[in-house]
């Protein structure tokens, strides 16, 4: 393929609002957002790593991943009231590294009655500081026919800019589905890793048809895909991608699908954040180093 021809098809594809990895060269550029933009291909999650309590020492490390995320160019942050004082450490994390105007900010509505969520809501936003949601989403569902309609009407109001839901390991996917199709949500959270790839098949296609963002959680499958795959040496495909570390073998293979705007890994190390970092910034697959990937994990799972 010669130069014109190259840039040709990069055309077409940023017209259809995705920028496809091409042999041979770096991608940083995500599907564009519903209303414009575009975020950083990797995240930062916080179930469990961010649930520190009061325990200064763990708070100051936490902040320290939260600084040598945004150093490497992060932007997206996920957290829920479900997880524990996770609100409260990124609030203060945010604070002390003055990053309130660079974080794009994703927190989730999980309690019922509904009628309590927007208390719940203005609670967690006091957590966090900011001034507004970038992303309000109903976790796993709960009690979303009543949520939702709040959330999109806060969105109308200019409340929040973008409005989601979430489940993870692969529960409830049909409604999600359905819920994808009938309500004009910006987002849609699934889990989506090496290990467990039932996005693709529905949600993926339907979430490119209809231009709705995707988050991939559980890249890691909480530790468990990196573990098993520890005992193995990474194939020659690694080396082609400049991976340098199975995680960076994986989170590589997550958000290289066209469909998939952001991944949120959690870690409570530093090392291992800019390590998450460098793999959405340098090399990613295309869809032959895709399948190669795919069956050689198959193969040591």
């Amino acid at each position: 393929m010669n130069d014109v021809q190259i840039q040709r098809q990069r055309r077409a594809l940023l017209c259809a609002g995705v920028l496809l990895s091409l042999p041979a060269r770096a991608q940083t550029a995500t599907p564009t957002l519903s209303g414009g933009g575009a975020l950083p291909r990797v995240g930062l999650g916080s179930w469990i790593t961010f649930n520190v309590g009061n325990d200064a020492a763990a708070r100051a490390q936490c902040a320290d991943v939260m600084a040598a995320f945004f150093a490497a160019g992060g932007r997206l942050i996920d957290s829920s009231p479900m997880y524990g004082s996770s609100q409260s450490v990124i609030g203060e994390g945010l604070k002390k590294l003055n990053m309130l105007p660079r974080v794009f900010s994703a927190d989730k509505v999980w309690i019922a009655p509904a009628s309590r969520g927007p208390a719940q809501m203005e609670a967690s936003r006091g957590l966090w500081g900011v001034e507004r949601f970038d992303l309000m989403q109903v976790h796993n569902l709960l009690a979303w026919q009543e949520h939702l309609p709040v959330l999109l009407e806060m969105k109308a109001a200019g409340r929040l800019r973008y409005v989601g839901i979430t489940t993870s390991e692969g529960r409830r996917m049909r409604d999600i589905e359905q819920i994808m199709r009938s309500h004009p949500i910006d987002f849609v959270q699934v889990t989506y890793s090496l290990a467990d790839r039932r996005a693709e098949e529905r949600i993926f296609p339907l979430a490119r048809e209809r231009g709705i963002a995707v988050i991939a959680n559980r890249p890691f499958e909480q530790g468990d895909l990196l573990r098993a795959l520890a005992r193995h040496a990474l194939p020659p495909v690694a080396a082609e991608l400049q991976c340098t570390s199975w995680a960076q073998f994986a989170l590589k293979f997550v958000v290289s699908h066209p469909a998939v705007t952001c991944a949120i890994p959690a870690t409570t190390r530093v090392a291992h954040v800019r390590e998450n970092m460098a793999a959405g910034l340098s090399m990613l697959p295309d869809s032959g180093q895709r399948n190669r990937m795919a069956a050689q994990t198959a193969s040591y799972l």
